[in-house]
């Protein structure tokens, strides 16, 4: 949990992430997590879920070496996969892994109006890919939602046993599948997974994605110097390499949140040259122009204003 300071508000919209930046061996690390708690404007916390990945040097801090009363810096909620106001009458949430934690938030507001109003929840259903029931997050509050709300319904996949969600079998799963607004948030080949089956039906427009990895399909840059005008600092890249990538290597100190081209965070001024986003291959070449450093590379000589 974690207690804002003075002049947070608490009208996050559900679905939505924070960044939070944590200091670890002297310097300010950034992430973003979705928010799990649902928004109270009487609350005085929020909540975060965190899981330690073995590659993921904020995660193990956050969930092994953060004491409680630490001080963190915290940014504005953002992020588009949110639940709707109001909520569709029939919905379908279908996610993998930690993906869950966005939609946690829905169900918790969803299930907090229906005890508020004495209505019921609306007609979901929800389809939950995991490894194993010990690696299923909030399995146990799941388990009580399902219990007290007939019109939530839940599928649980174990993919270390069962292999991975079939989506020929959403037919069976959720027969109504295409009456209803999907909700989909997981690892990035369930998701193009997913996209691809809405897709072929015609069902794109019905189909709202949250990914937590940065997808990079466009092509590289031509790579260059970059200069960091501010800093006095300058260095030679290839054309794979990002230009955050780029300022941290040189040593200087590039702001930074999700890393994955979502919260603008690690936006930055181009002063001059080019560099291109190394997921769609689009080129930013104007003076003074406002670039995502960590989504994009540069395409020869460039100089950023940090």
């Amino acid at each position: 949990m974690i207690r804002p300071g003075w002049g947070w508000r608490y009208d996050h919209r559900p679905g939505q992430y924070v960044g939070i930046g944590v200091q670890v061996d002297g310097r300010f690390q950034w992430r973003s997590y979705s928010v799990s708690s649902a928004p109270r404007r009487s609350g005085r916390t929020i909540a975060i879920t965190v899981r330690a990945m073995p590659e993921g040097k904020l995660s193990s801090h956050l969930v092994n070496g953060l004491a409680p009363g630490t001080i963190v810096r915290l940014a504005l909620p953002e992020g588009d996969f949110v639940l709707p106001e109001p909520p569709p009458a029939k919905m379908l949430f279908l996610v993998g892994g930690s993906g869950v934690t966005p939609v946690m938030a829905m169900l918790r507001t969803m299930d907090r109006r229906s005890r508020a109003d004495g209505g019921a929840m609306p007609d979901v259903v929800m389809h939950y890919s995991s490894p194993t029931p010990e690696r299923m997050i909030f399995r146990d509050e799941l388990d009580r939602l399902e219990r007290e709300h007939d019109s939530l319904t839940i599928h649980r996949l174990h993919t270390d046993t069962d292999g991975m969600l079939d989506l020929a079998d959403l037919d069976h799963i959720c027969p109504d599948w295409r009456e209803r607004e999907t909700y989909a948030c997981g690892p990035s080949p369930m998701l193009d997974a997913i996209t691809g089956h809405f897709e072929q039906a015609g069902l794109e427009d019905h189909l709202h994605l949250e990914r937590f990895s940065l997808e990079l399909g466009g092509d590289g840059g031509e790579g260059g110097t970059i200069t960091f005008r501010t800093s006095g600092k300058n260095i030679e890249v290839d054309g794979a390499t990002t230009v955050l990538e780029a300022g941290e290597e040189a040593g200087v100190g590039m702001p930074y949140g999700c890393r994955m081209g979502i919260c603008h965070t690690c936006t930055l001024t181009l002063v001059s040259g080019k560099v291109r986003d190394l997921r769609n291959g689009e080129e930013f070449s104007q003076p003074n122009e406002q670039v995502q450093t960590c989504v994009t590379a540069a395409v020869g000589e460039c100089t950023l204003d940090i």
